[in-house]
């Protein structure tokens, strides 16, 4: 039966080579010259530091224009909130959306059975597999998915197409 998977990934060696080439910007710069200004990945997460809540901002400014020109999508990283540590230093953690969280499985299951198209929607895991008897209907679900991709608020990829 044909099939296919609908997944929230971040390719990581991409994400690496994005927070490298940020890392390397912010070193060139003339005004992060002595300053504490850097981007660095904490497991599942990217830490950005400056010395003021300003100089915050246009360091996650970089390092989205570098995921963006990695082919990133900017929606996966989830901005924490602006801590100020030691003196007017201020940090912030970024975390990286991997997989589908359950929440937001139950909202696509319930997009695709609201259809009234000829597929099932199954959860699993991190993950949701969609099958259907005809190739058409499981394009057609992608079609329908692609359209509410705002409306669910993660990039979606889909995968493992089978016939």
């Amino acid at each position: 039966m044909p099939s296919f998977d609908v997944v929230s990934e971040v390719d990581t060696n991409e994400l690496t080579n994005a927070l490298d080439q940020a890392a390397r910007e912010i070193g060139n710069r003339y005004d992060f010259k002595g300053s504490s200004a850097k981007v660095e990945q904490v497991e599942e997460a990217l830490v950005a530091y400056g010395d003021s809540e300003f100089q915050l901002n246009q360091v996650t400014d970089i390092l989205y224009q570098k995921l963006a020109k990695r082919g990133i999508d900017v929606a996966s990283i989830d901005p924490g909130k602006v801590e100020s540590i030691s003196g007017d230093k201020a940090k912030q953690v970024l975390k990286v959306r991997q997989g589908i969280e359950s929440d937001l499985a139950k909202k696509i299951v319930r997009l695709v059975k609201d259809s009234k198209m000829k597929v099932q929607a199954a959860i699993q895991g991190d993950q949701v597999r969609i099958t259907g008897k005809k190739r058409d209907d499981l394009q057609e679900a992608i079609a329908l998915l692609k359209s509410k991709q705002e409306d669910l608020g993660q990039p979606l990829q889909y995968t493992n197409f089978r016939d």
